[in-house]
Parts: structure tokens; C-alpha cells; sequence
């Protein structure tokens, strides 16, 4: 199969009223109802879009969060109504919160960073002295970030800031956590069964008809942070690094490098071979955290279609 990725979007579907470009998805406004996110193959690192796509990435991806989103519809209303192609999700469109809602099992990446630094309190919550990195909470702890606009960096905040600045609601933000926490529980459950540890994640809310619901991704590698769980305890035993299953490895790759998106430096060289194995490690990344074997779709002349799934969709499931 020839080995195309899907790096630029220009759809113009029924009843279509804006697009939104980010790093990684694409969303179209259809007629201030729902919302079409398109999963491409861009892919991000260090806030910056690296230049060259990765085949099957967006599939990949958009098929995790669909798996996720079913699995935990139980817990909080979602926004997903249908994924009329592998790299498509149909929702309801929702008005976000400006906050994302991060949820720590395990003390590392920048919270480790902050904790190393001397800090004992991370977005307004207290941290045990004496903590190593890798280790885990008594309790999962939630650190919220501003959700930034597009080019900035989001930051860390506390739950009483967001409320004192007004960003969320007391009340809306009580649930907000409340699904967090809940979220986490099992997606952590589903983890433990593919022998894996859902280490850290994020998850985004908004509300519909003044209902609060799940947007965006669920429990991807983009957004969450996995442990293998067989080595965890060897490995934190000797203070060794974990085995992650993230894109972690292609900061790793850049990093080796020289690049860690700082003014001045370049991207690496991103050649074929190299393009080839990313797509392979987020293969093994899929069967890993979903338990199902990944079958790639046709990808000869993507945009054309998603352009044919997306469009009968939307005709025939019109308001």
C-alpha cells in the first residue's frame, strides 16, 4: 500500500460556516450545530508541526479517541454523534471552557521538572516531600492549564484562580472535576487490562443546550501519558527511566537532534525511513492500548474520501 499522509485540509461541506486549523486536527463548523473534526496526519512536537506527515496517524488517532469515547459515555455526556470515516469524527458543538483539566497518577514530565525544582505545589495542590520521579500518588491529583490560543502556551492554574478569574463557574467546575476524576478511574481500569498505566492525561469539557460535555480526544497517545506496567516496578526500583507508551519517543528523536523547539534551531531531516518508522511505533501504540489488530484504510486519495463519507453523512442526517 503506498504510504500517503494527509497533511492540509480545504473541505467545503453542506451548510459548512467556518473552519478552525490547529496543530494536529481540523474542525468545520456545520450551520452552528455540529462540528467536523478531521484527524490528519500532521503531527506536533514541542508546540511546533513538524514538517513532514505521518501515514495512518490521524486514523490512528481519531479511532483511539472513538473507542474511548464510546467506552466511557456512561460517566459524562460526550460529543461524538458518529465517525462517518476512519479519520473523521461527527459532534455536537459545544462552547469550551478555557481550562483543560489534567489528571497526574504519577509524579513526572513537567510536574517532576517543577518538583525537582523545589516546588511542593503544582496548580494550588499540595505534593509530598520525599517523592521520587515515576512515583505514584496517594491520590490522582488534578492540574488544570489555561487552554491558550493558537501559538501560546497554555499555563498552569489553580482551580481558585479559575474561579476568582471567572473562567469556570463553582458549580460547573465542581462536575468538571468530578468527570476528571472519573474519567481517569477508568480509563486507568482499561489500561491495567491491556497490562498498561495511564499515567497522566487531559481531557476538554464544554457545554451544549447548558449541558457539560466531554470534547475533543480521549486516553490518545497525543494526550496521555501510558506506562508499561510488567517493568514499572524493576525500573522505578533502580531509578531507571520508564518504558512509555507516548509519542514521547519522537521528542526523544528530535532531541537527539538538537531540537527542542527553541528560536533559532531546526527541525531534523525527516526522511522516509524515518517518516516509516514513526507510523510503525503509532501502530504499535494502537494495538497496544486498544487490544484490536489496526487495519489501514485506503489511502490513495484521502481528501477525496473523507469529502464523499463526511458530505452523505451530513445530507442524510440533516436537522
Amino acid at each position: 500500500m503506498i504510504m500517503k499522509a494527509l497533511t492540509k485540509t480545504d473541505f467545503r461541506f453542506p451548510e459548512q460556516k467556518s473552519v478552525y486549523h490547529g496543530k494536529v486536527r481540523d474542525v468545520y463548523n456545520i450551520n452552528d450545530d455540529k462540528l467536523v473534526m478531521v484527524a490528519t496526519d500532521r503531527i506536533s512536537a514541542f508546540d511546533v508541526v513538524l514538517p513532514e506527515g505521518i501515514p495512518f496517524k490521524g486514523q490512528m488517532l481519531n479511532q483511539i479517541a472513538a473507542k474511548f469515547l464510546d467506552a466511557t459515555e456512561d460517566i459524562c455526556p460526550n460529543w461524538k454523534l458518529a465517525t462517518p470515516d476512519p479519520m473523521v469524527t461527527v459532534g455536537v458543538r459545544c462552547e469550551g471552557f478555557p481550562v483543560e483539566m489534567i489528571v497526574r497518577g504519577y509524579l513526572c514530565g513537567s510536574a517532576w521538572r517543577t518538583y525537582k525544582n523545589g516546588a511542593r505545589e503544582i496548580c494550588g495542590v499540595r505534593i509530598p516531600d520525599g517523592m521520587r520521579e515515576n512515583e505514584k500518588f496517594p491520590e490522582p491529583i488534578v492540574t488544570p492549564t489555561t487552554k491558550a490560543e493558537q501559538g501560546a502556551h497554555d499555563e498552569d492554574i489553580s482551580k481558585e484562580e479559575i474561579i476568582a478569574k471567572g473562567l469556570v463557574a463553582p458549580d460547573d467546575y465542581a462536575i468538571l472535576e468530578k468527570y476528571t476524576l472519573e474519567l481517569f478511574k477508568r480509563g486507568t481500569e482499561i489500561a491495567a487490562e491491556r497490562g498498561l498505566i495511564l499515567v497522566d492525561t487531559k481531557y476538554e469539557f464544554g457545554k451544549h443546550n447548558g449541558v457539560i460535555y466531554l470534547m475533543d480526544e480521549i486516553h490518545t497517545p497525543d494526550s496521555s501519558r501510558y506506562f508499561y506496567m510488567e517493568s514499572y516496578p524493576e525500573r522505578f526500583g533502580k531509578g531507571e527511566p520508564q518504558k512509555q507508551l507516548s509519542k514521547e519517543f519522537v521528542r526523544e528523536w528530535l532531541m537527539e537532534n538538537g531540537f527542542q523547539g527553541k528560536a533559532g534551531q531546526q527541525v531534523p531531516e525527516m526522511t522516509p525511513a524515518i517518516v516509516e518508522s514513526i507510523t510503525n511505533r503509532y501502530i504499535e501504540l494502537y494495538e497496544h492500548i486498544t487490544g484490536d489488530p489496526f487495519v489501514k484504510s485506503e489511502n490513495e486519495a484521502i481528501a477525496a474520501r473523507i469529502e464523499k463519507n463526511v458530505g452523505e453523512w451530513l445530507m442524510t442526517n440533516r436537522l
